[in-house]
């Protein structure tokens, strides 16, 4: 295995979880720690290549013992195997930003490089008891959280889109609250995953078959929302978009994965009462490494139209056969 082929060895979906995990223990950005992870289990491979059977694909990221030789040439190609730029001065300074952090150490043997991974992740915590629940004023700051790395890639500057994020639900809140729900622990009543279903006026339609760099909203610097929303009762509102859709790296479970979607079901029959003719149903998938691609997917959701400025695209899926979804039977194909 080469490093062009990181993703098939260890599969984006299992990468995201990894990116959560750590970002969760250690403060760097989900650039860094991709790199960081892909970095990883790439020296694994390495290593056992010649030595221990490895089973593919890689669900655990054990140390690498001791320094395992990398060139700046592999690591760029670890590093931007799926973008269209990077360069081995990029991918040196990366490594010089995880070394600086301490995550790993370099050193030459005289030929190569070689690089010791040094950071050991901690278990995941036990999720808690969760339940479904109106999204209150109160939970923004915490949504924010959960929300922020979804748009790291897109703005470096975390505290103002956490702040950005904040200002923009406690907005929405008041315009539409029967929209925007969270999975909230029983413990603390500390919201840990969060859905917008965002009924959109008419006049805005048109920006689902347009670039979605152009309707990004909560992870870019601009002041003016390219959406508007319906005002119930709009007999002319047909589009629903799912502005947000996620649940926290410790509590993607199956059962609470179902437990959301059902929830998602029941809000957009609800909504059927406010706005009539509601049929189309809109996702932007920000990036495939940040978003639930491979769930929307087995959900029936269609690509529909793509971006030349970004990774991000649209998928669509009428209303009514979404409504008709079992959704048990849906999330059997898939792995949380």
């Amino acid at each position: 295995m080469g490093p062009e082929d990181i993703n098939e060895c260890f599969p984006i979906e299992q990468q995201q979880k990894y990116i959560s995990r750590i970002c969760e223990q250690i403060t760097l950005t989900a650039r860094q720690a991709r790199c960081y992870l892909r970095l990883w289990a790439y020296l694994i491979v390495k290593q056992r290549k010649l030595g221990e059977h490895l089973k593919f694909p890689l669900t655990e990221l054990p140390l690498p013992d001791g320094f395992v030789s990398c060139t700046l040439q592999e690591a760029a190609t670890l590093f931007y195997c799926d973008q269209d730029q990077g360069s081995d001065r990029a991918a040196g300074m990366m490594l010089d930003k995880l070394r600086d952090r301490g995550l790993i150490q370099k050193k030459f043997d005289g030929n190569s490089l070689c690089i010791q991974i040094l950071y050991q992740l901690k278990p995941p915590p036990s999720p808690q008891p969760v339940e479904v629940d109106a999204f209150h004023h109160s939970d923004a700051v915490f949504v924010a959280e959960v929300l922020s790395n979804l748009y790291s890639w897109l703005n470096s500057d975390t505290a103002a889109v956490k702040l950005k994020i904040v200002n923009v639900l406690r907005r929405w809140v008041k315009e539409y609250p029967k929209g925007m729900r969270v999975l909230r622990r029983c413990d603390n009543s500390k919201p840990v995953g969060f859905y917008l279903l965002y009924p959109t006026a008419e006049d805005c339609e048109k920006n689902f078959f347009l670039p979605p760099s152009k309707t990004l909203h909560l992870g870019s610097n601009a002041e003016i929302d390219p959406l508007q929303i319906a005002i119930p009762p709009d007999p002319d509102c047909c589009s629903v978009f799912v502005r947000s859709w996620k649940i926290d790296t410790p509590y993607q479970t199956t059962e609470n994965v179902c437990r959301f979607l059902k929830d998602t079901q029941e809000t957009l029959r609800q909504m059927q009462v406010d706005f009539p003719n509601l049929c189309d149903l809109y996702v932007m998938i920000l990036h495939p490494v940040y978003s639930y691609e491979s769930l929307a997917m087995a959900l029936g959701f269609e690509r529909i139209g793509s971006d030349s400025l970004s990774p991000s695209y649209w998928m669509y899926k009428p209303v009514n056969p979404f409504l008709d979804l079992d959704m048990e039977k849906v999330l059997s194909q898939l792995d949380f």
